[in-house]
């Protein structure tokens, strides 16, 4: 499975080891419990294999420590439900995502990332810069050498929705939807205001078509997500996602009306 962004990954390396050395074990003793091969231990150790969320369970499993390095990863950054759904993204080839409410994060700006992030109460300044770090990280595959093809598609309230004097930081967002938009991998759509109540708008849905041709689909809530690969639970969520897609405006419209809008609070 892909690799848990860095410097996340070097950190629970290093506290792998730490731990596996403090309760003794070899790596081939640690990589029983742990449901791997010594030289797959060796390598990860070594840097010279990529950390997955896998490995970071079966360590946990290996050292009985209550899932102790998983809570590490979503205190770094990342919350520990996103992690299987963070696998599956950076590995994907095709990205799928519908949002009603905001602007999906791959396509979100430091400014506006930080903004949605401060909605949460219960998040101190310092997880809020983790998050935004980790969230910006995540982008890096658009620009990487064969990216995934990523298709977006946004009800019209996503991009008209701001806060009190929060114009310039949204005409700002919309800027950088539309710098996104000209990579020859992304295609953004926006359903208008105008198509009425839409299948859509029971919440945001997520997929992603991996190297084997498997597809993936991604669930999030108010305390959490879910990832879904049950058949015909991926079938729904198509049906879903055709739905929506259905309802938004060709690409070249979609993006009109985004200047639009964003012209409005420049």
């Amino acid at each position: 499975m892909p690799d848990v962004p860095n410097p996340v990954a070097a950190f629970i390396v290093r506290e792998i080891r730490r731990g596996r050395g403090a309760a003794g074990m070899t790596q081939e003793a640690f990589g029983r419990g742990a449901g791997f091969s010594a030289s797959h231990v060796s390598a990860v150790e070594g840097g010279t294999r990529a950390l997955t969320v896998d490995f970071i369970r079966g360590a946990d499993r290996a050292l009985s420590n209550g899932g102790l390095f998983e809570r590490l990863a979503g205190e770094l950054g990342t919350p520990s439900w996103f992690l299987p759904w963070l696998d599956a993204e950076r590995g994907a080839t095709q990205l799928r995502y519908f949002e009603p409410n905001l602007i999906p994060g791959l396509l979100q700006s430091e400014a506006y990332a930080r903004a949605v992030l401060r909605l949460d109460p219960c998040l101190t300044d310092e997880e809020v810069d983790r998050r935004v770090a980790s969230r910006l990280e995540r982008q890096a595959i658009l620009t990487r050498e064969s990216p995934p093809r990523l298709v977006v598609v946004v009800d019209e309230g996503a991009i008209r929705r701001v806060g009190d004097e929060a114009e310039k930081l949204m005409a700002e967002q919309l800027c950088h939807v539309l710098a996104c938009a000209e990579r020859p991998n992304i295609r953004i759509h926006v359903i208008p205001a105008d198509a009425g109540l839409h299948a859509g708008l029971s919440g945001p849905l997520s997929l992603a078509h991996m190297p084997d041709g498997s597809w993936i689909g991604h669930l999030e809530s108010q305390l959490g997500g879910d990832v879904v690969d049950r058949p015909a639970d991926l079938d729904t969520l198509f049906e879903r996602w055709e739905s929506v897609r259905t309802e938004a405006l060709p690409w070249k419209q979609s993006l009109d009306l985004i200047k639009e809008v964003a012209n409005q609070w420049t």
